[in-house]
This record gives C-alpha cells, structure tokens and sequence, in this order.
C-alpha cells in the first residue's frame, strides 16, 4: 500500500510558511510524488519531496523539546509500538487497546456522514507516528464511506514503521507527510476530524499546536488531543510515580493543558483514558456572519 502524495492532493494542501497555494514541480510514480519539490506561488518557498515523503517544515524551526523528542522517536521507531502495548498494563493496570478505544470514541467517527459536495471526508492525525491507531479509525468508520486519513510527524523513523504498517495491512486512503504541529500545511476547516496523540505536551509552544488543530477542523467537528497526565483520582505506587516521571522527562508540569485552548473553543470535555493520560475533546463554533447594511 503506497502511502504518499498523490498528484490530485496538492490542490488541497497550503503553503505553511504564507498559506499560498503549492505546485509541484518533479517526477511522481504511479500518480504519487516521488520526488521533487511544491513550490509556493505565494511566497516562493520549495518545500522537497524525497522518497515519496513530502517536507512541509523548515528544519530551523525544529528546535527545543521537538528536536529533542525527534532525535528519541528516530532512535527507537521499531521498538516504540511493542514497547507501548507491554508496559501500559504493567504500569498502568489498563490495556493499551483499552486506553486507545477510550479517546478513539471521542472522535465520534460513527456520525460521520457523507459530505452534500461529494468530496471525501478527511481525517487528521498529528503525530502519527507508526500508525498505531489506524487500525481501529478504520474499525470505527461506517461501511461504504470514501474517507481519507491524513498522517503528519516530524520523525521520519516513524512515519517509515507507519509506512511498514501500510504495506502489510489495507489501509486505502492513507496520506503520509512530514510537517511540523505548529504550522500544519493546510487550509483552514479542511478536516472532518482532528486526532493529536502524545504530543503536544512536547512541542515547544503548545498553544500554537492547539491554534493549529482548532484552525483546520471544520466548524463543530471533535478536535481530540491526548497525552501525559497523572490521574489526580490515581494513587500511584513508587514504580508508577518513577515510570510517569521518566515518560514525562522533558517537563515537570506534565498537564491537560485546557488553558491555552483557543477562547472560542466550545464542548469542551477533560477525562483520563488511563492513569498516565488524559483526553481532551473540544470544538471550534461557526463564524457569525453578520449582515451588511447600509
């Protein structure tokens, strides 16, 4: 299953430096880019494509905590689901399919229904990574429906195990780039749904990366955001308070960051889906449109 760019996909993506519109210029496989470059007619920026993996970001901005936590996520990328699915039941007492159904249901992928435009509908995740929830977005949407799975990370290790994952299951639809959370390379209220999975919590301005998720959801679609927090209701043992701080190593304030959601942001809903992590489900209201007069 190729899981790149296809040509037809461009026309949907925005410029993450001005939101100009991208061309590409470069050989594509298949109908996929494969390499070269999308060019802004804005701003003139080129943004590569190698390997069949588009480049959205500029390398200058990933600093701080995001390069820290994606030199560890491209030093361990086979390792990270395995590692995942043995050590939540052992320190948390819950099973990671357990934890993952948990937030996956806020997404409310069951009331999805086809667009009036007949335009596919199209699902992001931030922080892919290797594709661990794929299989039960895949699970959880209706029958007969044209949907698209929009995957960005910043690791390029764990977008190739994601790739991996594509090749040996069916996952029709599936759209892998790299690109960076707090300037995403999308027009606004592009997206169905908008799914971000331990990450943010990383980012070095995560009010940026909330920006980010609240701008290109469509109005009144679930925005979920998931990561580390340790349940107040909890009362971890020594080996648990040890583990969450290892997990957590990159800040002492590890936290449901409900604060810096965009102050128009609405239904909100705060739960934890596990001893170490919260969900946080939120939606971004319609703009009024006020008449003109005069």
């Amino acid at each position: 299953m190729r899981s790149g760019l296809e040509a037809g996909d461009v026309a949907l993506l925005a410029c993450p430096a001005c939101a100009g519109t991208l061309v590409f210029h470069g050989q594509q496989e298949e109908g996929r880019l494969s390499w070269g470059w999308l060019r802004c007619g804005g701003c003139g920026e080129a943004w590569p494509v190698k390997r069949g993996l588009a480049r959205l970001y500029r390398e200058e901005s990933v600093r701080g905590t995001d390069r820290l936590m994606r030199v560890i996520y491209d030093g361990l990328p086979a390792l990270h689901d395995p590692l995942t699915k043995v050590l939540t039941p052992l320190l948390q007492s819950v099973t990671e399919s357990k934890m993952r159904a948990g937030y996956i249901r806020r997404l409310e992928l069951g009331a999805l229904r086809p667009s009036e435009d007949g335009a596919p509908l199209r699902i992001l995740e931030v922080g892919v990574g290797a594709g661990a929830n794929l299989p039960l977005i895949r699970r959880e949407l209706g029958a007969g429906q044209e949907v698209q799975v929009w995957g960005v990370d910043l690791s390029e290790g764990m977008l190739g195990r994601c790739q991996h994952r594509l090749r040996k299951g069916s996952y029709p639809g599936v759209r892998l780039m790299m690109a960076d959370g707090h300037s995403l390379p999308f027009p606004s209220g592009m997206f169905d749904r908008v799914l971000s999975v331990g990450g943010i919590g990383g980012y070095r301005d995560p009010a940026a990366g909330l920006r980010e998720l609240a701008r290109v959801a469509k109005p009144g679609t679930p925005v979920v955001v998931v990561d580390e927090q340790m349940d107040a209701a909890h009362r971890p043992s020594l080996l648990q308070r040890a583990a969450f701080r290892a997990i957590t190593f990159y800040t002492r304030d590890a936290h449901c960051p409900r604060e810096l959601l965009p102050s128009r942001a609405t239904d909100v809903l705060e739960e934890q889906v596990s001893p170490f992590f919260y969900c946080l489900r939120f939606r971004m209201p319609k703009l009024a449109v006020v008449p003109v007069t005069g």
